[in-house]
């Protein structure tokens, strides 16, 4: 199956700081992205669960306050699907901009702006901003 970039940016009223901690640990991200998150063995690997549904992924880069990428496990090879937060803050409006990019088989661009305006939406609701 043919993957696809999706890619968007969304304007928070937040600190980087506070943002972050609800894109890299299970509790902040089962509060806004999907609905039970937890963290399995040494290696730390997350399991996210959609509609009753197992999806287990690692990360795979991260930089406190700026960034998060997840890569989901898959048994097949070449179908690594991944979700990258990107926190990029601008100084002259105080405002925090979240980038969202999600490679995945999922190419609706529509569904896909839909889905990312809703999570984000239930983030600003979490966070405040």
């Amino acid at each position: 199956m043919t993957k696809y970039k999706f890619s968007s940016e969304y304007e928070i009223h937040a600190s980087p700081k506070r943002i972050y901690s609800y894109v890299h640990t299970a509790n902040g991200l089962e509060q806004w992205f999907a609905t039970k998150v937890e963290v399995k063995g040494k290696e730390k690997v997350f399991n996210f669960v959609w509609d009753n549904e197992d999806h287990f992924a690692r990360i795979v880069a991260h930089r406190t306050n700026k960034l998060v990428k997840f890569e989901f496990i898959s048994d097949e090879e070449g179908k690594s699907n991944y979700i990258e937060f990107r926190l990029e803050h601008n100084e002259m409006t105080d405002s925090t901009f979240l980038k969202v990019t999600d490679y995945s088989e999922m190419e609706d661009e529509d569904d896909l702006n839909g889905l990312w305006d809703g999570l984000v939406a239930d983030l600003r609701e979490v966070v405040g901003g």
